[in-house]
Parts: C-alpha cells; sequence; structure tokens
C-alpha cells in the first residue's frame, strides 16, 4: 500500500463492512505486520524468518485451559458481573493525590512530610523547586500503572475463561511478565517519561500553580488537560500519516507494526515518536491550562498514562458499551486504527475524529475483523 491511498478519500459511514475492508486495503493487500513477515521471509527464509518474525506480532492461539468467551456466548450472570470488579481500575489509578491531599486522610501530605519539603516561592529567584513534587508525580503515574497490571492481570485470568478478544481472529498469546517486562523495559515510553518530568519540574519550566501543594484534585482542569491533551495528540498523530511518507517510517511505523495490539504494547514504539505524541503534547497543555495544582498535574498525568495503556488491551471491557456512548476511547477503537490504520486517530477521546470525519466505529468492520459486541 502506498502511503497516500492508506489516507485518503475515506468512506461515508453508511458503507459496508467489506467496502470498508476493500477501501481501506485490509483485504486487498498485505497488512504492515504481513510485510514485516514477508521481507523477513524473503531475506532470511525458513526457520529463521520465523524466529525474527515473533519480534513484530504475537501469535494467535488458544490456552485449551482457558476456553476464549465469543460473542454469541450466553453468559452466567456471575460471568456478567464479575468482569465489572475491574472498573476498580479508575479510582485506583488515582492511589497517589488522592491519599495524599484528601484533607480526611491519615495519610495527608503535612501528616507525612515536614513543611520545608514542600513549601516553595517560584517568584523568589533565590530558592529552587523542591523535588518531593517530582517524586510524587513519577511515583503517581508507577502506582497507577501498577495497579494497571494487577487488574489486568485478574481481568484476564480470574474467571477461568478468556475474555472477549477485540479482533475476531483472537487475542495474541503471550506470557504475562514477558509482555510486563517489555511494557516497563521502553525507553520511548517511561524513560522519556522520567526525564521530561525531572528537566521541566527541576529547571522552572512549569506554571507556578503546579509546584503548589494546596488544596486537592482540581477535577475540572484535570479533565481540560485529559483533551486537551488529546486534542494536540490527535492533531500530531494525523499529521505523521499524511505529512512526510519518510518521517512516518521512522516516526509511527514502528508502532504499527502491532496490527493485534495488546495492552503491553502501549508505548512501543520510536523516540521520535513519543516526542511528537506525548512529548509535545505534554509541553503545550501544561502552558495552556495554567491554573492547575501539583495534585492536579499527578492526577492527569497517571490517568493519562494509564488510560493510554488500557487501549491497547487486546480484550474488551465491559465499559466500553458506555465509554463509546459518550464519545470515550475504547481498547476496539483504537484496534481500529491498528488494524486498517487510516482511521481513529484520537486515543482517550474520539470527539476529534466525530468533527474530522475521520472515525469509524468498530461494529463497521465487524465480524470479518472485530468481533461483535466490542
Amino acid at each position: 500500500k502506498s502511503h497516500q491511498s492508506r489516507n485518503s478519500d475515506i468512506p461515508a459511514l453508511s458503507e459496508t463492512s467489506d467496502e470498508l475492508l476493500k477501501e481501506s486495503g485490509s483485504e486487498a493487500s498485505f497488512s504492515e505486520e504481513e510485510e514485516e513477515r514477508t521481507s523477513i521471509s524473503s531475506a532470511t527464509g525458513g526457520d529463521t524468518a520465523s524466529s525474527l518474525a515473533s519480534k513484530f506480532s504475537h501469535p494467535n492461539t488458544v490456552d485449551p485451559a482457558m476456553p476464549p468467551i465469543s460473542s454469541d456466548d450466553k453468559l452466567s450472570t456471575f460471568e456478567q458481573v464479575l468482569p465489572w470488579t475491574s472498573a476498580v481500575v479508575w479510582p485506583l489509578m488515582l492511589t497517589v493525590p488522592l491519599v495524599l491531599s484528601t484533607p480526611s486522610s491519615p495519610w495527608h501530605f503535612t501528616k507525612v512530610f515536614q513543611p520545608e519539603w514542600y513549601e516553595y516561592d517560584p517568584n523568589d529567584k533565590t530558592q529552587s523547586p523542591k523535588p518531593l513534587g517530582l517524586i510524587l508525580g513519577i511515583l503517581a503515574v508507577a502506582v497507577g500503572q501498577m495497579f494497571v497490571w494487577i487488574v489486568f492481570y485478574a481481568f484476564k485470568f480470574g474467571s477461568g475463561r478468556e475474555p472477549l478478544a477485540v479482533q475476531s481472529k483472537g487475542a495474541p498469546s503471550y506470557d504475562f511478565w514477558e509482555g510486563l517486562r517489555t511494557h516497563i523495559g521502553q525507553p520511548e515510553g517511561f524513560v522519556l517519561l522520567f526525564v521530561y518530568l525531572t528537566v521541566t519540574w527541576m529547571f522552572k519550566l512549569m506554571p507556578n500553580s503546579y509546584y503548589s501543594f494546596e488544596g486537592t484534585i482540581q477535577w475540572r482542569e484535570t479533565f481540560i488537560c485529559l483533551v486537551i491533551q488529546d486534542g494536540i495528540q490527535f492533531l500530531n498523530h494525523y499529521l505523521e500519516h499524511v505529512v512526510s511518507p519518510k518521517f512516518y517510517q521512522i516516526s509511527h511505523k514502528p508502532h504499527h507494526r502491532f496490527t493485534n495490539p495488546r495492552l503491553f504494547d502501549a508505548f512501543n514504539g520510536s523516540l521520535a515518536d513519543t516526542i511528537c505524541m506525548i512529548t509535545i503534547p505534554l509541553i503545550l497543555t501544561a502552558n495552556i491550562v495554567r491554573t492547575a495544582n501539583v495534585w492536579t498535574y499527578m492526577a492527569f498525568g497517571s490517568s493519562y498514562a494509564s488510560w493510554l495503556t488500557l487501549i491497547h488491551s487486546e480484550y474488551a471491557f465491559p465499559w466500553d458499551g458506555m465509554f463509546r456512548a459518550l464519545g470515550f476511547g475504547t481498547p476496539a477503537d483504537h484496534h481500529v486504527h491498528h488494524k486498517v490504520f487510516k482511521f481513529n486517530y484520537g486515543h482517550l477521546f474520539m470527539w476529534f475524529d466525530q468533527m474530522a470525519g475521520t472515525y469509524r466505529d468498530p461494529k463497521s468492520f465487524a465480524p470479518k475483523l472485530f468481533n461483535k459486541n466490542v
């Protein structure tokens, strides 16, 4: 497929699944994942090609000990209710700012830390920012991610049946701990985030309000930060696809080798892609929303990183239908982009795609590419 053919002549929403597939090139030609397999095979041949190709995709196999749930299965009340317990991940990802900033909390920051650890006047040129806010911010993201991993593990293995896969060919099969190690070890994700947070905080590059420990989480500002961040990310994401084929090859294509992504592929890409899609939007968002305090900054960072991870899940979550009705991003919405390449450039919110005419409901591709009811 040429770069241009993947990003032009967007079809109307009324088109059928087959027409969408034909127009997008998903049937007519190899996917990028298959292109990688083919190029490796032709270059090395045989068994070596198979071993090398494994780094570009995850095999799809069924564990006989965990029969997968299908769209047509009639589930018991227990099987319907149990997955909803995973919704606890949403408040848990905010554990650090909630526990430390809630006035009634026994672990309120004033009871845990000495005043000299957090008191700082940004207008006093003789003072330097206290590292406590930076340390707690990094901790907030780390704890949020930890709870995402724990809840996802329980969601994946807790019922004894594999959850409903987003894609009709099934969820990729992999060792959970290998996936976790790969996720944590991505320099394009957490390492770059650590460097960004450290530099911007310690060199006084954040608005003055971000250094304030006064108050608690400002929910309005947190939501506004998420919307602005995703709006800028949507624009940068779209531009990566359409502006320059050469830049796309070195920036975003490494992430697109996952045509059936798993949760742990969220930050697996390139350094250039992470700078364009995450770092630049973070800088701009912080300088647009200039009234957030440190707890709001933590809540925004933790919820953003956690939500970005969740939409790469290989399984549908029980709240996805409600989210889609509100225009919030779901795994199936993001799988459309990974599978078809040219739709659903937004991540947390589908509003920008809906306004731009680039949104496609996953059901448009069911049952050929996606399972029903995802």
